[in-house]
């Protein structure tokens, strides 16, 4: 875990975001975790003086499933590049007849239906629990939505986002089900970023592409692979200029969304029981509460 130059803010780039267009001088930074590698490396770099990095969530290539994605080493490689905000980009389906193929959605809550990934870096001699009942970070997402609005996207304030496990999409069973319970857009990937970067205290907001019905509408084709891939080349141009002004119109400080003291009551281990490997596995997040 050398030294690496530094942003404070981080964007995934999610299905069709692949990198990101405005970024300038940048440099590729690849990192080792505690958790192993990322996705990929990090394109760290400036837009209009303000310092960003750049990791694609599935590798350039896209050669990484949903349930193969190193969550932990994403976010942890994040937190040793100094980011305190990630902005994510990642497709979805609608479960909801007004909200169409080609809009932005901007969740404010999640529903996992993955099974066995993992999505905490605690364990192994200790414990936290973080506050999760809103799970995404009030300022980082209103500034998303107000970007995304200002570069004429047709928006949905709020919402929830079901995390399925994939990489098939749903039965017809399945998404008839997940509407029964009121959700609005379905996805494979985004409910582990925000856990991992609550515990982090990191801010997390994802603006939801839109590319489908998934399979509940009667009167739309099923979801096929290249249906989405044509409405994801529609929204990457946009979602990327979203995506860019949001860095830029972020404030140089963060609120008092609380984001950044997540762990200041989490940890629950009485401190001279935490082994030392877990202290030095842990040091990025916890070490100012440690130490």
């Amino acid at each position: 875990m050398s030294a690496a130059p530094r942003a404070r803010i981080g964007i995934v780039g999610g299905s069709g975001l692949y990198e990101l267009a405005g970024l300038e001088g940048f440099e590729e930074v690849r990192l080792e975790t505690p958790f192993g590698a990322p996705s990929d490396a990090y394109l760290v770099g400036r837009i209009e003086g303000r310092d960003i990095a750049f990791l694609a969530r599935h590798g350039r290539a896209h050669q990484l499933l949903p349930s193969e994605i190193n969550y932990r080493a994403n976010v942890y490689g994040f937190k040793l590049l100094g980011v305190e905000r990630i902005l994510s980009a990642s497709a979805v389906g609608s479960m909801k007849e007004e909200i169409r193929p080609r809009d932005m959605v901007f969740p404010d809550q999640f529903v996992d239906r993955t099974r066995g990934r993992a999505s905490t870096f605690f364990g192994g001699g200790i414990v936290a629990h973080v506050m999760f009942a809103d799970p995404v970070c009030p300022e980082t997402r209103r500034t998303l939505l107000v970007s995304a609005r200002r570069e004429g996207a047709t928006t949905h304030d709020g919402g929830t986002y079901l995390c399925m496990e994939g990489p098939a999409f749903s039965t017809r069973a399945e998404s008839r089900l997940y509407r029964s319970w009121g959700v609005d857009v379905i996805g494979m990937t985004n409910l582990m970023e925000a856990k991992l970067s609550r515990e982090a205290e990191i801010c997390y907001a994802t603006v939801a592409l839109v590319t489908d019905f998934d399979c509940w509408h009667e009167e739309e084709e099923d979801v096929t692979i290249g249906a989405v891939l044509e409405n994801l080349r529609a929204n990457s141009r946009l979602a990327a200029a979203v995506l860019r002004r949001t860095a830029l119109e972020l404030p140089e400080r963060r609120a008092a969304c609380g984001c950044g003291s997540a762990l200041e009551h989490a940890i629950i281990t009485r401190r001279d029981a935490i082994p030392a490997e877990a202290r030095e596995k842990l040091r990025a997040i916890v070490g100012r509460y440690l130490d």
